[in-house]
């Protein structure tokens, strides 16, 4: 994408609803720019009438208009400002809001392949890089034009030839911020990569505090975190570097256009071929002429850091997911509950072999099936392939006949409730956590989850009881009591298929003979697919499945296997032993 098609993406998708506040902000910097110059131009007859004729009636009335214009000056700059600032936020809004957005809706896979904390970074740090171009860029350009060609035109009514050499230094210091600006945006690119490391590092740090202190690895960890800090300082320098190069180019083309102009007319006052008043009104218009000139010669580099940060967000923004959504398919009709896997085959994108080949399943519907196999062996792979949170490489899941792939996917979702052993809550009260399967839940309905998920339990001895905020992801909770609020969670949805990983992994055996209790009524009449560790938990499955190396070796009842798969087998003797 070229940077003008970015600046119309841009301009279409933002910037063209504020185009009225722009249009404000425009007259504004009128107002600012005719202010200015009249400041330049007021100075000839102050100086001519006062100074050189001596004229006592204009003492007081000149400097009084001056010391208005610069009110009126200042009150145009404010309120240009106001508006631009207006916009601005609005902007950010909208850009941080279609990214959390996209991000949302984005498959499993690709979220799960992404460091969180760049996908951090370019919510913040890019985000303001964008800022600068569609808002404080419009905002300069506008005003400093527009003051520029007012000043212009004070110098050129005072003197031709004098401006045809002050302009000269307009398209040489554009040379240079042009320059300035190509290397910027690619310094800025790096970065903003740095910023995206630091914040995944500091997410880790959070999440793993607690080994960091068991291991006493926090003199490891400062000098981890020394690395991140100078790899990103060193980059933030070299932005900072090539930004304030301006300055001194600047001010060397400035100091040389000053030096000629001093020169030259001393010759033409001396020719009398202008005035003393006329060349201060000119050398004054000039002088305030060099902000604006300076500000639009380093407008290219804001520029090109704008449209950097673009090319990192508008594909965050534009990404389409793996698992897509056809609006147009038919809602999936779940009656009986039977699932079945048609020779499935599955790859990670960053994986080149196969996690899943010719998998065949048959899942029946109301009844509890469970998978059985060693860490790694495809079973949480199979379980995320259901929901479709991953779409199979090649093959066919069908629910009650109809492929998941030709279904509404929101639909599919709807039938489907998920037990994790990763389980996830949110930084809200325990009863908004309950609900979130269902955000019509009564508060009777809610209670009912947790009495029947034994939450209730440990839920009316907290000091709030159901408006108790758990902290970020339950950290106020236990592994036991989390899971079973995950249960109670799965509970108040409702749902004919339900998917268990791991679901007691965290409980002690006596919440776990409790909570088996609940995973009964859980599943009673409900197709049901367990995964579990502890075959004990499993013994009374319908069917289950033994899975290795991301196929199926065996599938029976607990007799059957015992007799017909050694893996089996041997999980089971295993297991024996140390129970």
């Amino acid at each position: 994408m070229s940077h003008l098609d970015i600046i119309k993406r841009l301009f279409n998708d933002y910037t063209r609803r504020y185009l009225k506040n722009i249009l404000l902000a425009v007259f504004f910097s009128a107002i600012l720019a005719a202010s200015t110059s009249g400041i330049a131009y007021l100075l000839d007859p102050a100086i001519k009438k006062i100074f050189i004729e001596k004229d006592q009636t204009l003492i007081f009335i000149i400097p009084l208009i001056i010391m208005i214009t610069f009110t009126i000056k200042g009150a145009s700059l404010y309120f240009a400002k106001v508006v631009m600032i207006g916009v601005a936020v609005e902007i950010r809004k909208l850009v941080q809001a279609d990214m959390l957005s996209s991000l949302i809706k984005t498959d499993t896979q690709t979220i799960d392949e992404k460091h969180t904390g760049k996908f951090i970074s370019n919510l913040t740090y890019d985000v303001e890089m964008l800022i600068n171009l569609v808002s404080t860029a419009i905002l300069n350009i506008c005003k400093d034009s527009l003051t520029l060609i007012g000043l212009l035109a004070v110098m050129f009514y005072q003197n031709w030839k004098l401006s045809l050499i002050a302009i000269i230094m307009i398209p040489l210091a554009t040379y240079f911020a042009r320059n300035l600006g190509k290397r910027i945006g690619k310094v800025s690119t790096q970065a903003q990569e740095k910023a995206g490391l630091l914040s995944s590092y500091l997410l880790e740090v959070f999440k793993n505090h607690r080994l960091i202190k068991i291991f006493q690895k926090e003199n490891y960890e400062n000098e981890r975190a020394e690395k991140f800090l100078n790899d990103l300082k060193e980059k933030q320098k070299k932005v900072m570097i090539i930004l304030v190069r301006a300055s001194p180019i600047m001010e060397t083309l400035t100091g040389i256009m000053i030096a000629l102009l001093i020169f030259y007319s001393g010759k033409l006052i001396i020719n009398d071929e202008i005035g003393v008043n006329n060349f201060f009104s000119f050398l004054a218009a000039m002088m305030l002429a060099y902000q604006p000139v300076r500000s639009l010669a380093t407008l290219n580099m804001s520029i090109m850091t704008g449209i950097a940060a673009a090319r990192r967000i508008l594909p965050i923004i534009d990404r389409k997911s793996s698992v897509p959504e056809n609006e147009s398919s038919p809602s999936i009709k779940v009656t009986k509950g039977n699932v079945v896997f048609s020779n499935v085959n599955f790859k990670y994108k960053i994986n080149k072999n196969e996690v899943l080949q010719s998998v065949d399943l048959n899942i029946q519907g109301g009844k509890m099936t469970s998978l059985v196999g060693h860490s790694g062996a495809g079973k949480t792979t199979i379980l995320n392939l259901i929901p479709r949170f991953y779409d199979c490489t090649s093959g066919d899941i069908q629910i009650d006949n109809q492929s998941i792939y030709k279904t509404k996917l929101s639909s599919l979702r709807e039938n489907i409730s998920l037990v994790s052993q990763d389980t996830t809550l949110f930084d809200d009260t325990i009863s908004n956590n309950i609900s979130y399967a269902n955000l019509n839940a009564t508060q009777d309905e809610i209670k009912k989850a947790a009495e029947l998920s034994f939450a209730d339990e440990f839920i009316k001895d907290l000091p709030e009881k159901y408006d108790t905020i758990i902290g970020e992801n339950g950290f106020r909770l236990s592994g036991g009591e989390k899971q079973r609020l995950s249960i109670a969670r799965a509970m108040i949805k409702k749902s004919p298929i339900i998917l268990l990983d791991e679901a007691t992994s965290s409980l002690d055996a006596e919440t776990e003979s409790k909570i088996q209790e609940a995973i009964k009524y859980l599943t009673k009449n409900r197709t049901t697919v367990v995964i579990a560790h502890r075959l004990s938990t499993i013994l009374n499955s319908d069917k289950i499945y033994v899975i290795d190396s991301g196929s199926v070796v065996g599938e029976g009842n607990h007799n059957e296997l015992l007799n017909s798969s050694s893996i089996y087998k041997s999980f089971y003797e295993k297991q024996l032993r140390k129970d």
